[in-house]
């Protein structure tokens, strides 16, 4: 820690202070009024552990529609994480253990682990999301379908999105080029234009998130949450290590690599109602 020379001993202590609070807060997420005080919280086993992901899309003062998530609800979800001493890790640590599983060599998460992601590039993900999870120190992965980016009225501008990338625990992946309903475009379309068709929403959705943020991308969530085996099978040629869904539940090793579940946060979701669907994933294999 790096004290300001000649800094007046009550700025430097607050200063301190603020220090060693942003970093507990990221390693273990303050306990406040938990049932976990004064006991160590153990991991489940690496075979049987299941991790909250979930997932936000857009955030406002106001009900708007039925993906906005109001701020305050989305305030009094963060302080919940906090109080029941979870862990927030990145989204890529949940895919390297994943794919560790297969060898038989993963050790398990942390215990309570959480995974935070956003979808579609809406400008309130800046706005309001980023600066709440910035002050925990808490990361997140934003799925992003890169022609919406200045040119929709509701999302980010290209400069947004290169300062949130810019960040070392904000990672930005690929949701398709423009967010088609790929299931329901199968029916409509001949076998090989179909296969063309979801080539191109994959490789340039990537391709450009690359080129704009000079970032690697290699994660993908399907729009709508909707997939299926042959959809499963082309994510993985073109190169993607996973690729996620939805389902309201959380997310274990016997999940498809290509359709991992995550919990769709919305406004009706409140802080118990998120509560109880953590503590369900967490008592899942305890460790005793």
């Amino acid at each position: 820690m790096i004290t300001p020379a000649r800094a007046p001993e009550n700025q430097a202590t607050s200063k301190a202070g603020r220090a060693i609070d942003r970093t507990r807060r990221a390693l273990t997420c303050t306990l406040v009024g938990s049932p976990l005080v004064g006991r160590a919280a153990a991991a489940a086993p690496a075979k049987t552990q299941r991790v909250p992901i979930l997932v936000f899309h857009r955030f406002a003062e106001t009900m708007a529609d039925s993906m906005t998530l109001r701020i305050a609800n989305f305030e009094s979800q963060l302080r919940m994480l906090e109080s029941r001493n979870c862990h927030v890790i990145p989204l890529s640590d949940w895919v390297a253990w994943r794919l560790a599983l297969a060898s038989g060599d993963a050790a398990p998460l942390p215990a309570r682990a959480v995974v935070l992601t956003a979808d579609d590039g809406h400008r309130s993900q800046f706005e309001a999301m980023a600066p709440a999870l910035r002050e925990r120190s808490w990361p997140v992965t934003l799925f992003v379908y890169p022609s919406a980016i200045s040119n929709a009225s509701y999302a980010m501008t290209w400069p947004q999105l290169r300062e949130l990338a810019a960040d070392p625990l904000v990672s930005v992946q690929s949701h398709t080029l423009w967010h088609p309903n790929l299931v329901r475009e199968r029916g409509r379309m001949a076998p090989q234009a179909f296969r063309r068709f979801v080539a191109d929403q994959l490789t340039r959705s990537r391709d450009t998130l690359e080129q704009k943020l000079a970032h690697p991308v290699t994660l993908l969530a399907w729009p709508f949450g909707l997939s299926d085996e042959g959809l499963a099978a082309q994510a993985a040629e073109a190169g993607y290590r996973s690729a996620f869904s939805l389902g309201n539940r959380s997310a274990g090793p016997a999940d498809p690599l290509y359709a991992v579940p995550r919990h769709l946060i919305v406004d009706s979701v409140d802080a118990s109602q998120l509560a109880a669907r953590l503590e369900a994933a967490f008592a899942n294999g305890m460790a005793s």
